[in-house]
């Protein structure tokens, strides 16, 4: 980590405060009495010594908390031996040297670590940098694909229609799509546009249609599906292609109704299922008419990032990860190779063809390493492999793999180059976008544009508008709401016998059109994911929750029904049916995600593994009144004393997400309270207090924040100085909590570097 403890200066201060010498009849330090009681299992600096406190002694309870504590439960073989005085003494003199935040930042001395480049940073670089040299994907109007419609006479085609389908989903039956235009018997249905995939992972494309068909997907040459000559009755056809999220990808698709063919009818519909997903018809909020070029997605796969810190970060350099970036070159340099003349843009019978190759390997070079090269740099990379013996072809694929597998590709600010133009645009980029700079932000290093505070501003407000932050941003989300990895969601199907995969799938997009709602729209209010009644459904997911809506209703913003309110994203039905069992609501699980994931808190594990109980067991009780039960004994209170009021909180909603008024034809009660940092507790009557608490709690906004910038910087917040974290907190409350500002702030605050800062690692810390 980087992280050297200080705690002997911290102690050396204790002993030395104060100049007069101790009486003997004086009462003991906190430090003696830690000493003598609580160093044996803790160890001197709280950093654990054996199998029973093998966890370091670090937390975010106050003084007055961990007195009451140590109070009850310590010391383990004499318990009530420490109370009193000696009590507050010994927690003050813990929570000052090594066990509250305060501590263990002053304890520590953080920089910025030496990282490579995450999994989806190597992906994203290594798409934008051969989209360097080929046609831009453009976003466009996301509002169906573009279809051509031709009629067929005497072998002639004629097209007659030329619209944008929201989506591909039609019977013609045995008429025809245009009944003046077009014969029935013959006809022929081109779509094409793009597709925009929502996250990273394997899409499977699925085609039905008893008629001729072929479908291009992200390759403009080769179908992913051919099915123009029909074989089988099977009028299903499936594919899988792996996509990075937030990106465009050319979709073509074709149709053909011959006179000839055994099939009378013409149908077709164009779906898929996207990572964790079910099979649907792809929504049109997906499709765009702009049709543009392919994007190369490296299909080698790479060992998962170290998430150990609760963000991904590329500190970690293992085997798999050193031969997954050999593989990639060697694949990436194949690729390159068979497609030198357009990425070069020349011919195989141009005159300058070899040196216009070469120019373009030094052009790739320099995109990669984002910066110009050097002289020695040029030589090494591009000429002297231009001088050995082989085709162009070789020469070009030994340039790619080397550069492939540079430091200077796959490591992040090894240069130690704080404030030079190009590594600014380099921290910005994979800050905002996990991938390289582009044309303008290297126009912008190139010029000196990015040497102040204004200038990093100015390109990172304007990066913002780019897909690729969206969904960053969007990425970010779901992890903070613990909604990562469509997890399976099942339930008791007695007890909810309409509860489908369906239903779930839905649930999902509901949550993610909410956020995309209050993150990305114009104000984009921190404190309005605690407070809008924002539910979106549509016509399965009204028919389960309750609403008025036809059975195939888009999804749509609804108004609870009367009595029922989900407040916020945290009540949102995905997050409750999520935290719950199958066939109950679980407080615990709903109370560690609000504790850890949105006010940012610490638990330890608990020590033992315990099974719920069984409401059956318990019929009589309310999930309440049995999850207090099994939760009561002393050594469970230290953490459920905290997570079970803020579980509680949120028991007006069932396993399923349903909001409900009784349990066991007894009211709900909702009651709660948290206690802060600081000791105060808090009260809340009612789900509604609790989410209006979180939406004004400091504790949240911090949380928020650091989480975010451990999310966009992949470095320990504490590198860039103990008063970054203050700043931004004043800072998102000067930008009326305003979330996208607040990316804007966290690259202002660290693109820029000094030495007075952080030393940036360099290229010999790397080969040493």
């Amino acid at each position: 980590m980087g992280h050297r403890p200080v705690i002997a200066f911290v102690l050396l201060g204790f002993l030395m405060a104060g100049t007069r010498a101790r009486a003997a009849d004086d009462p003991p330090t906190g430090e003696q009495i830690y000493t003598r009681l609580c160093a044996n299992c803790h160890g001197a600096t709280g950093q654990g010594t054996n199998e029973t406190q093998n966890h370091p002694l670090i937390g975010d309870k106050s003084i007055g908390q961990l007195t009451k504590l140590i109070e009850k439960t310590m010391p383990e073989d004499n318990v009530g031996s420490c109370v009193g005085d000696d009590a507050a003494s010994v927690a003050a003199f813990i929570h000052e040297s090594f066990y509250s935040p305060t501590a263990r930042a002053r304890n520590e001395v953080a920089r910025v670590e030496l990282a490579r480049l995450t999994v989806s940073q190597y992906r994203n670089a290594v798409a934008d940098l051969i989209g360097h040299f080929r046609q831009p994907q453009g976003p466009g109007v996301r509002i169906g694909l573009r279809g051509q419609y031709t009629r067929v006479e005497e072998k002639e085609r004629h097209r007659v229609i030329d619209r944008t389908d929201p989506v591909i989903d039609f019977d013609f039956g045995e008429g025809s799509p245009a009944a003046e235009a077009i014969s029935p018997e013959e006809f022929s249905i081109q779509w094409q546009g793009s597709v925009f995939a929502p996250e990273t992972g394997d899409y499977e494309f699925v085609v039905k249609t008893k008629n001729g068909m072929r479908l291009w997907v992200n390759d403009n040459r080769t179908p992913l599906i051919d099915a123009d000559v029909r074989s089988g009755v099977d009028p299903e056809y499936r594919a899988s292609r792996f996509l990075l999220g937030g990106r465009t990808y050319p979709l073509r698709l074709e149709m053909r109704k011959s006179k000839n063919a055994k099939e009378k009818t013409a149908a077709i519909t164009l779906g898929w299922k996207i990572p964790g997903g079910i099979q649907e018809v792809i929504p049109q909020r997906y499709l765009s008419p702009v049709h543009g070029g392919e994007t190369f997605v490296v299909a080698t796969p790479f060992p998962p990032d170290d998430r150990s810190v609760g963000y991904e970060r590329g500190t970690n350099v293992s085997k798999a990860w050193e031969q997954a970036t050999t593989s990639a070159a060697l694949e990436i340099a194949s690729f390159v190779a068979n497609r030198v003349d357009r990425l070069a843009g020349t011919s195989a019978d141009a005159p300058d063809r070899a040196e216009r190759i070469k120019a373009f390997c030094g052009r790739l070079a320099e995109q990669a390493f984002r910066r110009p090269l050097t002289h020695e740099e040029t030589a090494l990379y591009v000429t002297r492999q231009f001088e050995k013996p082989g085709d162009l072809l070789a020469a070009v694929k030994r340039v790619v793999v080397l550069v492939m597998k540079s430091a200077h590709f796959l490591y992040l600010d090894i240069e130690g180059r704080h404030d030079d133009g190009f590594a600014v645009a380099s921290r910005l980029s994979f800050g905002l976008w996990d991938s390289l700079p582009d044309n303008q932000l290297m126009e912008a290093a190139k010029a000196g544009r990015l040497a102040t505070r204004d200038d990093v501003r100015r390109e990172a407000e304007r990066m913002l508008a780019d897909p690729r932050a969206r969904a960053k941003l969007r990425e970010f989300l779901i992890q903070w709401l613990h909604a990562e990895g469509s997890p399976e969601i099942s339930k008791d199907s007695k007890k909810f016998p309409e509860f489908s995969r369906e239903i779930a799938a839905d649930l999902r997009t509901s949550l993610e059109l909410a956020l995309n709602e209050i993150a990305l729209s114009q104000s984009a209010d921190l404190r309005q994911l605690f407070l809008a009644d924002l539910f979106f459904v549509n016509g399965r997911l009204a028919k389960f929750y309750g609403f008025e809506l036809p059975e195939g209703a888009p999804f749509q913003v609804v108004r609870p029904p009367a009595g029922s309110r989900w407040p916020g994203l945290v009540s949102h039905p995905y997050l409750m049916a999520m935290l719950a069992y199958s066939g109950a609501s679980s407080p615990i699980h709903r109370g560690v995600f609000l504790y850890r994931n949105v006010l940012g808190r610490s638990l330890r594990p608990p020590p033992v593994a315990v099974a719920p109980l069984a409401p059956e067991l318990e019929p009589h009780l309310t999930t309440r009144e049995r999850v207090s039960l099994q939760t009561s004994p002393e050594t469970c209170q230290t953490c459920h004393g905290q997570i079970n009021p803020l579980g509680f909180s949120l028991e007006t909603y069932d396993a399923v997400g349903r909001f409900r008024a009784t349990e066991n034809d007894r009211a709900i009660d909702a009651s709660g309270f948290y206690v802060d940092r600081v000791g105060a507790r808090h009260e809340f009557a009612s789900t509604t207090a609790l989410v209006e608490y979180l939406a004004q709690s400091e504790e949240v906004h911090q949380a928020f924040t650091e989480q975010l910038f451990h999310h966009l910087v992949k470095q320990p917040v504490a590198a860039f100085g103990t008063g970054l974290p203050a700043w931004l907190q004043t800072r998102l409350i000067e930008q009326n909590f305003h979330i996208q500002k607040l990316l804007v702030d966290i690259m202002v605050s660290t693109a820029l570097r000094s030495e007075s800062q952080t030393r940036a690692p360099s290229v010999s810390d790397l080969r040493h």
